[in-house]
């Protein structure tokens, strides 16, 4: 199986997205903890993109392709944003009080957290985040 949906750098289409992962979700039967996760994973992605890639009130679109094989399902999230690797950010040290952490970086411990592997590519000005989920 393969979908995908394109989608503007606004955070008012995140709805958007969960629709659509929800009806992936359906589709391959997954459980619903399953999808929420992967919902929450591709959510904190997506929210990333728009909030940093691109300057305030530019128009730009935002494109996720789903792959589903037997035994695992790949996400390729794909924008023209600035170059981010997340893959190149440190683990936040969730052992610290709340206080002593610094702000941001528990979005991308999310999706390291949820997807059982992440790469990152840049290529033709575009920015590729692959993640893998084992269903």
């Amino acid at each position: 199986m393969e979908k995908e949906i394109t989608i503007s750098n606004n955070l008012n289409e995140i709805t958007v997205l969960a629709n659509f992962i929800e009806e992936v979700g359906e589709e391959l039967s997954l459980s619903v903890e399953t999808t929420m996760n992967i919902n929450l994973a591709l959510e904190e992605a997506v929210a990333n993109i728009i909030m940093y890639a691109y300057p305030p009130q530019e128009q730009h679109a935002i494109l996720l392709k789903v792959t589903a094989t037997e035994k695992q399902l790949i996400f390729l999230l794909t924008d023209k944003g600035a170059s981010f690797d997340p893959t190149q950010v440190e683990d936040v040290d969730i052992t610290l009080p709340i206080e002593e952490r610094p702000i941001g970086g528990l979005g991308i411990f999310l999706i390291r957290s949820i997807m059982n592997e992440i790469s990152y590519q840049r290529i033709d000005n575009e920015n590729r985040l692959i993640m893998k989920k084992d269903i």
